[in-house]
């Protein structure tokens, strides 16, 4: 602790009240975190499992967790409790999972899912963009932390409706990790009291991403008189339109007038210039709090600003600037980011890039689990552990094929729901014969069956068994090299499977006890939280979007596409919310290191044509001084004579 600067040791020593840490990008929160938990432990006296803490990404847990054991030794985390907010509510919802009519082993419903229930609601095609619209809405109004029975809004009775069909699938949906605890808690004090005497200490990282709902479960669990860490900066809240509300760190101060406030304002990530701008934009932005990044690193670079032609120019340019400056500077593709506000943006990025023999990596591409065979195996595990799942029932009834076509399964759809039994049920129905014809129920009542052999796994000390029994049992190893266009892609599918196996059994290792229902479970949480965290791992360019790039670093960062209607976002523009796409290209420009470089165009092609551009008005909030401008022109040929000689005589030193 001796090399921590002085509000960074004041955060870590502070324990006898509320505090806010307001961090800056790159102001070393991670590490005050964890250095924190060790005192709290090492000299504080309190026990491990007294300690939990509190983030959004699994991958921002292990680093935490990883970081304490360094501190205290990994024999010294047992109990200890960091994790995500939607892992400690799942945790807290399957300790009393009774008390709110669900039974052990009830399923976690992705977007997929919710939209096959939703669907069906709105009696339309789950294509249908009502879908999407109906699911951020009931999204929208369980994060807000409200109950749907206090309101008639449509809104309002289709969530009730909704949740009354994931209660008869024995299921929940991953809004309801954070709403269901909140609603057990409220409702029942002797559960409540027994989280608040376990929990000593609640450190709470990315606080301005909280959204009502989980700002409501922070106060609940730290009651009057505990002491807890919350740790956030207002000006990196990006996430509004999935309910974050920076406005929480207001509501804190409000609610806890004791708080203190911490201020960490030294950056060690980028240098002088890049945090000038960063300083010059956001100061535009109202706040609750002040404060103002500064480095003790070199003044850098100018910021380039390049002015382009159209969006190929821009591309052209920007891969072309990228690659002269690796060749300069000697360093990695993985040192260079290509930053936009829309996944759009990407493409003629990724044209050029392969045009140049350029290895990439995009961020926000197909998770692992939502490969087909990947979704196949984790229905059939999700019907082990909830036979009630009827969704996952649909997956796979035919899946390997076992002629039961789309009529046969809506038919038994229907009988289930007449009978008030899940379609699994429904199966063992002698009268189900008259609805669904003599040839067909043999083939579901079969299905069924097999799935009632395997039903003593979901108890079992040994869920790998389960698993590889059950590939053998349906066939489907043998499905996947009798249904795949060729040798390869069959091999590729396989490899998925077993990678899914790794996976389970790696957290059978580190969580002997768990049963089935709890893997399953721990499973989904990784696949709703943890989409693109295997691409940091290579020597690639990185492509992301603003939102994806948040909480990462680059030495060279390029973010472009700064136009009016794109960097601010036309819909931002036009509802005059414009300070949160400020705070998007504040944690753009904060997450370079060493060079920034922006970009823009003059015309773009949208819808078919070709459009003028205006430069953003974010361009225009930064410090002139310190932007070096390259125009729409070609560069002239004395620069482009003399940046080639230098690119020959960097070869050469190579080659000497």
């Amino acid at each position: 602790m001796t090399d921590l600067n002085r509000p960074q040791r004041e955060a870590v020593l502070h324990v006898g009240g509320p505090l806010l840490v307001l961090a800056g990008a790159g102001s070393g929160k991670t590490r005050v975190i964890a250095e924190k938990i060790a005192y709290l432990i090492g000299t504080g006296g309190l026990v491990p499992s007294g300690i939990t803490a509190v983030t959004f990404t699994n991958k921002a847990a292990r680093e935490m967790r990883e970081r304490v054991g360094r501190l205290l030794g990994r024999s010294e985390l047992d109990g200890l409790r960091i994790g995500t907010f939607h892992a400690l509510g799942l945790e807290i919802i399957r300790q009393d999972c009774d008390r709110l009519g669900l039974r052990r082993g009830f399923s976690i419903f992705d977007e997929q899912d919710s939209a096959t229930i939703l669907a069906e609601l709105l009696q339309c095609d789950r294509s249908d963009p009502r879908v999407a619209d109906a699911r951020q809405q009931v999204s929208r109004l369980k994060s807000s932390g409200a109950d749907a029975a206090d309101t008639l809004a449509d809104v309002a009775v289709l969530t009730r409706e909704y949740n009354r069909q994931l209660l008869a699938r024995n299921a929940v949906d991953f809004d309801d990790l954070i709403g269901l605890p909140l609603a057990l808690l409220r409702r029942h004090p002797d559960l409540l009291a027994r989280w608040q005497v376990g929990i000593r200490h609640l450190l709470v990282d990315e606080y301005q991403d909280t959204n009502a709902a989980q700002y409501e479960l922070i106060k609940l669990l730290v009651g009057d008189g505990d002491p807890f860490t919350v740790v956030g900066d207002d000006d990196q809240s990006i996430y509004r339109w999935r309910g974050a509300q920076p406005e929480n760190l207001a509501q804190i101060a409000r609610d806890f007038p004791g708080l203190t406030v911490v201020k960490l304002e030294q950056n060690y990530r980028s240098t002088g210039r890049i945090l000038k701008a960063a300083n010059q934009l956001i100061a535009r932005n109202p706040h609750v709090f002040t404060k103002r990044l500064w480095s003790a690193l070199s003044p850098g670079d100018p910021l380039r600003v390049l002015h382009c032609r159209d969006e190929d120019d821009e591309a052209g340019r920007v891969v072309r600037q990228l690659l002269h400056h690796r060749l300069m500077k000697g360093g990695d593709y993985g040192d260079y980011a290509i930053l936009y506000r829309g996944n759009h943006q990407s493409r003629p990025f990724e044209r050029v890039l392969r045009e140049h023999g350029v290895p990439y990596a995009v961020s926000g591409g197909p998770s692992f689990f939502e490969y087909a065979e990947v979704r196949d195996l984790m229905a059939y595990l999700r019907l082990l552990a909830n036979p009630d799942d009827d969704t996952a029932f649909v997956r796979v009834i035919n899946t390997p094929r076992r002629e039961i076509g789309p009529t046969t399964v809506e038919k038994l759809s229907a009988f289930a729901r007449q009978r008030g039994l899940s379609m699994f049920a429904a199966c063992f129905d002698a009268d189900l014969a008259a609805v669904v014809g003599a040839r067909q129920r043999p083939q579901a009542l079969g299905f069924a069956q097999t799935l009632s052999r395997f039903a003593d796994y979901a108890e079992g000390d040994d869920p790998l068994a389960a698993v590889d029994e059950l590939l053998v049992e349906v066939g489907y190893r043998d499905w996947v090299r009798e249904t795949a266009e060729e040798p390869a892609a069959a091999e590729r599918r396989l490899q998925n499977i077993d990678e899914l196996r790794r996976w389970i059994a790696h957290l059978a290792r580190h969580d002997p006890a768990a049963r089935l229902a709890d893997l399953v479970a721990k499973l989904t949480l990784i696949d709703q939280l943890e989409r693109d965290g295997a691409e940091q791992d290579s020597d690639r360019v990185r492509l992301l979007t603003l939102h994806a790039a948040k909480g990462l670093e680059f030495p060279h960062v390029y973010l472009v596409g700064m136009e009016e209607e794109i960097l601010p976002h036309r819909a931002s523009i036009e509802a005059g919310d414009v300070e949160e796409e400020r705070r998007l290209a504040y944690v753009g420009i904060t997450r370079a290191r060493r060079s920034l470089t922006f970009s823009l165009a003059t015309s773009r092609r949208r819808y078919g044509e070709t459009r003028s551009c205006m430069p953003s008005r974010f361009l225009d909030e930064l410090p002139r001084e310190d932007l070096l401008w390259e125009g729409v022109d070609r560069p002239s040929p004395v620069a482009t004579r003399d940046e080639g000689r230098q690119v020959l005589a960097n070869l050469k030193a190579m080659l000497d």
